[in-house]
C-alpha cells in the first residue's frame, strides 16, 4: 500500500517543486525500486516540466481528474526520464478552486480518488500550490504525512507556524492520521550566518523532525527542469543530486522506522 506524502509550504519559491520531481526519481532509482505516482496540483505545472512532460498537449490533467470528468489511472502519463508515474496540471486546474467548494465532500476527492489506485504504487507524492487553497487541503486531507521544504531565510518560521496550524486543522477535522514527515532545509548556503541562524532554530525547536539531509544551492538542480529532467538524469555527479540520493535514503529509513517522524503540533 502506498505511502501518500504531501509536500506543502504556502511560501513559494522554496524548493518545493524540486523536491517534489527529484525526491520521486531519486526514490524510483533507488535499488528497491519502488512504484512511485507523482502527483501535481499546482496550476503552474512545473512538476510536469521536471518530468519532461508537456503540460499543454495532456490529454487529461488532475483538473479533469478532481472534478470525476476522467478516470484518475487514464491520466496518468509515465515519465521516461524519471521512471515515475506523474498526473500533470496545468492552468486549467485554477478553475477546480471554486468547483471544489461547492461539490460534495469536495475536500476529500483527491482521498477518494486516491483510495482506488492506492495499492498499485509504493510512494504517491503531491506536488502542492504555494498556498493554503481547497487544493493543499485536498492533499493533506489524502496523505498520510506532509514533508515541508523550508529555506532558512528570515520569514521562515513565521510561514512554518501557518502551515503548521493548517496541518493541524486538517488533522482534528478532516484527516486523523495525518503528521509531519520531516522539515527539509532547502536552497542552503553555509557561508550564510543567516542560514545557519535558522538552520539551528529548527533543529533547536522541532528536533527530528527536521531532516538531517541538507539540499544546497547547486546551479544543477536550477538548471534540470529547462532540460526535462530529474538531476539525477541531467547530472548525476553533481552535488544537487547526491543530496537528493540521500533524501530517498533517508525517507525509505523512516519508513521502515516509522517512529523517527513526528507528529509536530
Amino acid at each position: 500500500m502506498a505511502k501518500i506524502i504531501a509536500i506543502a509550504n504556502q511560501k513559494g519559491g522554496v524548493g518545493k517543486t524540486t523536491t517534489a520531481v527529484n525526491l520521486a526519481a531519486c526514490l524510483a532509482a533507488t535499488k528497491l525500486k519502488p512504484r512511485v505516482l507523482l502527483i501535481d496540483l499546482d496550476p503552474q505545472g512545473n512538476a510536469c516540466i521536471g518530468c519532461g512532460i508537456d503540460k499543454h498537449q495532456a490529454k487529461a490533467t488532475s483538473y479533469e481528474v478532481l472534478l470525476r470528468q476522467v478516470p484518475l489511472r487514464d491520466a496518468l502519463q509515465y515519465s521516461e526520464t524519471a521512471a515515475i508515474q506523474v498526473l500533470p496540471a496545468n492552468g486549467d486546474l485554477t478553475g477546480a478552486e471554486v468547483a471544489l467548494l461547492d461539490a460534495e465532500q469536495g475536500q476529500q476527492r483527491l482521498q477518494h480518488l486516491l483510495a482506488g489506485v492506492q495499492a498499485e504504487f509504493d510512494y504517491i507524492l503531491i506536488d502542492c500550490p504555494p498556498s493554503l487553497s481547497m487544493l493543499t487541503v485536498n492533499a493533506l486531507t489524502a496523505a498520510e504525512s506532509v514533508l515541508i521544504p523550508i529555506q532558512c531565510e528570515y520569514y521562515a518560521l513565521e510561514g512554518l507556524s501557518a502551515l503548521l496550524d493548517t496541518v493541524e486543522k486538517v488533522r482534528r477535522t478532516l484527516n486523523p492520521r495525518l503528521h509531519i514527515e520531516g522539515l527539509l532545509r532547502t536552497m542552503f548556503d553555509p557561508r550564510n550566518r543567516l542560514a545557519n541562524e535558522v538552520s539551528a532554530q529548527l533543529l533547536q525547536h522541532f528536533g527530528n523532525s527536521v531532516f538531517a539531509t541538507i539540499i544546497p544551492r547547486n546551479v544543477r538542480l536550477a538548471e534540470a527542469p529547462s532540460h526535462g529532467q530529474p538531476v539525477i538524469v541531467y547530472d548525476k555527479s553533481s552535488r544537487g543530486a547526491e543530496t537528493y540520493q540521500e533524501l530517498a535514503q533517508e525517507l525509505l529509513r523512516r519508513r521502515r522506522q516509522p517512529a523517527a517522524s513526528s507528529a509536530v503540533a
